[in-house]
């Protein structure tokens, strides 16, 4: 379609211009379809591609000529040939002169050679994430420490990379300012010693979980610039240790010690005193509790941002001591901690007005009077987690829809008194902000009701009414929605994330609705939806184009079902299809065989190892999907 004359009045600057202020992606999406002129433009103002289908890759390279940056992590398989096909043909090899960052992260079937090629071929790469890829050892990291440029590496989960890998990189790419190695756990105080050395501009730096002792932190501490640090999980880290950190790095702003077995308050006094002007601290199940001498220590922190104290027990005194002295506090982390009453909270907020993230799951004593003092004083509050806080009425959500506007992300799991009545209260949450000059109301983006047996349909019809921009809900075991709230729903035109297991009232007719209205559904969980027939299915294989995850563990579709449903989700990549009983295994099979191409994960039941033919299991290999037998 041809732009309308009022519009081709606009030259592609001025239209260039106004695609660079859309930031929403589903908003950059629509404005390429309103006609051609609007499409070339975001054609070549697009500098990032994140490419699903591995047959597209080459002519994508070719339409966007201003990439710099590739994810290829979702692609079902990258090899060696791929690649060698990808630079001789994918718009002429300009794409690799300006890449400069690559995301390679869950690959599988890449090895040095290709990846030698890719880094060969790109010289301006600045970011490169191989996280989860479970051949990459100390050959592929060789290859990609000639990336001189490199400024940031991800390689979490990279089990085969050693000590030698690691000198090979920081040996290799001395610009390096961020780097995570979180699970990597051949690395020793020996690769992080080095790596203290030779990187010495490095600023953001995590070993979660490596089996690292006190000598690295040592090491660390050497590290001038480091603002970032993350170490969660190193139990063979102690006192001394923290205390190295406490003595050094300077520039040290954020500090993660969740889950140090082996350290006491001690040492995260000594990372205190030496470090006043930390942002954030977290210290999640890291002691039993929040002593007095840490408490009194947080009076230095006077710029604290965030703290985290998960599973520690924190009295009352220990909140007023906060309130006081952390009045910058823009989040707080209190899940699972002991202790937690309705007085303590209210201390907390009202010293801490800008509180943007809450986190107060399982903190099962709390009733409704400290909701209601959150919702009084933190109106800009963004996030807040309340699963299991089962003494909370409808009275907590009516409290946050009156006062809490830009609410975006809430966590209601297992909290047994939320009701419909209390789901509409909160649906103004949206609708109230339109009476306020200036204030841009944002809708709830998140919203967890996982067994909230008290929601049913009315409570959904006035989520679906006032919460439009809602993306990611779960409703699983709400076992009184049927398909009416589910016809709701259909109105979500944002919904793109929808967990609905156990709801045994849903038939294919809600479904079919739910397929017809959301058309951006990306992961949809059926589990135990017991009653859906294959009219629900054939509207999810017909509307649901954008499905790229669906779990149909014990649902009743048939063989045609199934096999028209994978046929159809050209999208689809990861699907659960355990317990289909309805299903035989020449009907398994089939739907394996129309759907291999693009899968990337699929879980089965153990039984049928036994009777699916070899020739599909070794195709499923070949590409890269990985089978999780159930």
């Amino acid at each position: 379609m041809e732009a309308p004359l009022i519009i081709s009045r606009l030259t592609e600057d001025i239209l260039a211009c106004i695609l660079d202020r859309v930031t929403d992606e589903s908003d950059r999406k629509s404005f390429r379809m309103v006609c051609k002129t609007f499409h070339r433009v975001d054609s070549l103002q697009r500098t990032s591609l994140r490419v699903l289908r591995l047959e597209f890759l080459v002519s994508l390279l070719r339409k966007y000529p201003r990439i710099e940056a590739l994810d290829l992590s979702v692609c079902p398989r990258i090899d060696d040939g791929t690649v060698a096909v990808l630079l001789n043909g994918g718009g002429g090899g300009g794409w690799t002169r300006r890449l400069r960052r690559l995301v390679l992260s869950r690959s599988v079937g890449l090895r040095w050679i290709g990846l030698g090629m890719l880094v060969g071929s790109c010289p301006c790469l600045e970011a490169v994430d191989v996280s989860y890829w479970c051949e990459f050892g100390d050959r592929e990291a060789a290859v990609l420490s000639c990336a001189r440029g490199l400024r940031d590496l991800r390689m979490d989960k990279c089990l085969n990379v050693t000590d030698v890998g690691l000198a090979k990189i920081a040996v290799g790419c001395e610009k390096l300012e961020r780097l995570s190695v979180k699970w990597c756990l051949e690395i020793t105080d020996l690769g992080i010693e080095l790596l203290s050395k030779k990187c010495r501009g490095l600023k953001h730096l995590d070993i979660s979980y490596l089996k690292v002792s006190s000598e690295s932190l040592r090491s660390i501490s050497s590290m001038q610039k480091l603002e970032v640090l993350g170490m969660v999980g190193c139990h063979i880290v102690d006192d001394d240790g923290l205390g190295f950190l406490g003595s050094g790095c300077p520039s040290l702003q954020v500090i993660d010690v969740s889950r140090c077995g082996n350290v006491s308050s001690c040492g995260l006094i000594s990372v205190i005193q030496g470090h006043k002007c930390l942002l954030e601290l977290n210290a999640g199940h890291y002691f039993f509790e929040l002593s007095t001498c840490v408490l009194q220590r947080l009076k230095d922190l006077k710029n604290l941002e965030t703290i985290r104290v998960d599973g520690a027990r924190v009295s009352d005194s220990g909140f007023q001591v906060i309130k006081t002295n952390c009045r910058c506090l823009v989040e707080v982390g209190l899940s699972k901690c002991k202790g937690i009453t309705d007085t303590g909270i209210m201390q907390l907020v009202s010293g801490c007005p800008n509180l943007r993230i809450l986190n107060l799951t399982c903190c099962d004593a709390l009733t409704d009077m400290a909701i209601s003092a959150i919702a009084d004083s933190c109106s800009n509050l963004l996030c807040l987690k309340l699963e299991s806080c089962n003494l909370l009425t409808e009275r907590s959500l009516a409290c946050l829809g009156l006062r809490c506007f830009l609410l975006q992300d809430l966590d209601l799991t297992d909290c047994s008194g939320v009701n419909d009545r209390g789901l509409n209260h909160l649906s103004k949450c949206s609708e109230l902000g339109l009476f306020y000059i200036g204030l841009n109301c944002t809708n709830i983006g998140e919203l967890d009701i996982y067994r909230c047996m008290g929601i049913g349909d009315d409570g959904l019809a006035a989520l679906s009414r006032g919460c439009r921009k809602l993306k990611k809900l779960n409703l699983s075991y709400c076992i009184e929605v049927t398909d009416r709230g589910i016809e709701s729903l259909s109105h979500l035109e944002e919904l793109s994330d929808l967990e609905m297991r156990g709801l045994l009232n849903i038939t294919g007719t809600g479904l079919t609705a739910l397929a017809y209205g959301c058309k951006r559904l990306a992961e949809l969980d059926l589990k135990h939806c017991l009653n859906i027939s294959d009219s629900g299915f054939w509207a999810l294989a017909y509307f649901s184009r954008n499905l790229r995850q669906i779990n149909l563990g014990n649902c009743a579709i048939s063989d045609v079902g199934l096999c028209m449903l994978m046929g159809n989700l050209t999208r689809l990549q990861d699907a659960k299809l355990a317990n289909l009983k309805k299903v035989s295994v020449s009907g398994i099979e089939l739907a394996l065989r129309v759907s291999c191409i693009r899968l990337k994960k699929v879980k089965l039941h153990t039984s049928l190892g036994l009777y699916l033919s070899p020739e599909i299991l070794e195709t499923l290999h070949a590409r890269g999907c990985k089978i999780r037998w159930d």
